[in-house]
């Protein structure tokens, strides 16, 4: 599936609202199964967004530190509850975790709860973080960084949200990072809009052909 396909089933899909105001849907074609993650819709999506400061990330080796966004963490574990059996399902050849904005930041969290709990399809999890704010506090550690190797952070160039948490709390992106369109084109704020970053998804594809080859 392409970038600018992916994103926008990931805006028209219908999503499940559960506990913490956490949105999410799940769609199987064939053996592969996509988990989608909704951006913010509403007034508790905003005040978990803020909520900021570090908490211990729950997934940690011994003698490792690492800390993530205390609200995004709070809105996942509820995800984390409805997926759980599906994503330990034997039948599955591969995950891929899609999300937009607030959604992206639970799919970097979803991306490491399928790689840490499926190691057989280590070599074909996908994770794809449209306009994400960051959500990994603290000094990369190279033996959990490496969970988010098959992770893509994808930004239009000026989009505020993706430069959220500052760096300078400590927060960073994980993965890969993408940058799409022009510095300037648009607003800070305009960049994160969806129509905005479709269109600059579309004109990467354009220009870029051999990436579905």
């Amino acid at each position: 599936m392409k970038l600018s396909e992916m994103f926008k089933r990931c805006l028209e899909i219908p999503y499940t609202h559960i506990d913490n105001s956490a949105d999410y849907a799940l769609e199987r074609i064939e053996n592969t199964l996509y988990i989608y993650l909704e951006c913010s819709n509403g007034e508790v999506d905003w005040i978990n967004n803020f909520d900021f400061p570090a908490k211990p990330y729950e997934r940690m080796e011994e003698g490792q530190i690492w800390f993530a966004h205390r609200g995004f963490m709070r809105v996942f574990k509820s995800v984390e509850e409805q997926i759980c059996d599906h994503v330990a399902d034997m039948s599955l050849d591969s995950i891929i975790t899609v999300g937009y904005s607030h959604g992206a930041a639970l799919a970097t969290l979803c991306h490491e709860y399928v790689w840490y709990n499926r190691p057989d399809l280590r070599k074909s999890i996908e994770g794809y973080a449209f306009a994400s704010p960051r959500v990994i506090w603290g000094a990369k550690l190279h033996s959990l960084t490496k969970r988010w190797d098959r992770f893509l952070v994808i930004r239009n160039i000026n989009d505020i949200v993706t430069h959220v948490p500052p760096k300078l709390l400590g927060y960073t992106h994980v993965g890969h990072l993408l940058e799409i369109g022009k510095r300037g084109k648009y607003s800070m704020t305009d960049a994160h809009r969806p129509e905005n970053i479709l269109n600059e998804l579309l004109i990467y594809e354009r220009e870029n052909p051999y990436l579905y080859e």
